[in-house]
């Protein structure tokens, strides 16, 4: 599945900006073309395991502080 802009916002919670920042650092999945190339559009899968990435990072970080 394909995610359009508003919705990866949605689903990561994060600003525009600091979305594309991460992608710049190499550190959020990067989107493909669709549309002729006029748009952008994420792989939902590859949105979903960032997501899970950063909460495997919060458990490992919580673990280490106990």
């Amino acid at each position: 599945m394909l995610l359009r802009l508003n919705d990866v916002l949605a689903r990561t919670a994060q600003s525009r900006a600091g979305m594309y920042d991460q992608m710049a650092k190499g550190k959020f999945p990067k989107p493909i073309k669709i549309g002729g190339g006029r748009i952008n559009a994420w792989v939902a899968s590859e949105v979903d395991a960032w997501i899970e990435g950063r909460i495997a990072q919060r458990d490992a970080n919580e673990a280490e502080a106990a």
